[in-house]
């Protein structure tokens, strides 16, 4: 829904209801909603979701972070910023869990063309991997994750606006066509529904692991480390629930997953406090096991994300 913030939160906050009761009444059960609220505060996103009622918002404060996280490299004091602030999503029917992550969109053009556009002058290859570490953000931290047409494409735009509106199908705008697309030799008079660019191939395996991990689509985040002279920026993802009266073992959950995140240009190691246990590295072809001990000493790739699955005994 565009537009949000410019209209009175009273409205919403009858509309809202309305509106997700009436889609009930039609038989869509998973009826959801989010609307535009331009802002980066916390403060004034959660109004729209908590007097408001509406279900869920765009998180421009995500985006923020990853600007100022992956392309300015103001560090990852920002990240722990923006989630310490995720209490102020919390009410009686939903939580920072239902905020969409996004890096970039229509209006204030894609990632990659601030990347293009920063002081640190990126190569192509350095693009190319920021991009999907920003990605690889959205998918596995807390929230929904939304992909701008055109970034697993590489599209990388001339700015904001009618400037970051390129054709999927091949196109006829001059100030489209000379862009230089990332990962591709292909230029957007190209048909660019090509499902084998490295960007969509490694959007498609970001997906798969989001649809089969729970708690990397609903599980509790907690940040597990974060230091102002270190790279390395870790978070915790746990998911657990009882079982019902009627069924014992139909709603039993516990699962608890660790993602890792380097965010400079080179390898780092971080001293990550753990509970004593084995970890199943998942982003690993041989899904390794380690010991809590062993991540403490793992080195992390640059620019590289890493996800562990805890192994929890029955």
């Amino acid at each position: 829904i565009d537009t949000v913030k410019h209209v009175n939160t009273d409205f919403w906050a009858k509309f809202s209801p309305a509106l997700v009761e009436h889609a009930q009444g039609l038989g869509i059960k998973n009826f959801f909603m989010f609307g535009e609220v331009y802002s980066f505060t916390s403060k004034e996103l959660s109004e729209y979701t908590t007097a408001g009622n509406m279900q869920s918002v765009l998180d421009f404060g995500f985006q923020s972070a990853m600007v100022q996280n992956l392309i300015e490299q103001k560090g990852t004091k920002v990240l722990a910023k923006l989630f310490a602030n995720d209490i102020d999503y919390l009410d009686h029917d939903s939580n920072a869990n239902q905020l969409m992550n996004f890096t970039g969109n229509h209006d204030m053009g894609r990632f990659t063309y601030m990347l293009k556009q920063s002081e640190f002058n990126y190569s192509e290859d350095q693009m190319i991997k920021r991009t999907l570490l920003a990605h690889a953000m959205t998918y596995f931290m807390r929230g929904v994750p939304i992909i701008y047409y055109g970034d697993e494409q590489g599209f990388v735009g001339d700015g904001g606006d009618q400037a970051s509106r390129q054709d999927m199908m091949p196109s006829l705008v001059e100030s489209y066509n000379d862009d230089d697309l990332l990962a591709t030799d292909a230029t957007t008079a190209d048909d660019n529904f090509d499902i084998n660019h490295p960007i969509y191939q490694s959007f498609a395996q970001y997906a798969d692991i989001f649809y089969r991990y729970p708690a990397l689509r609903r599980g509790e985040q907690q940040t597990v480390f974060q230091a102002d002279n270190n790279p390395i920026f870790a978070v915790s993802r746990s998911l657990s629930s009882q079982p019902n009266n009627n069924n014992k073992d139909a709603n039993l959950i516990n699962s608890e997953m660790l993602v890792v995140f380097n965010t400079a240009d080179k390898a780092a190691k971080a001293d990550i406090k753990l509970k004593e246990g084995n970890y199943r590295l998942i982003t690993d072809t041989n899904k390794r096991v380690l010991s809590s001990k062993d991540i403490q000493e793992f080195e992390f790739p640059a620019l590289s994300f890493s996800i562990y699955e805890k192994i929890i005994s029955p």
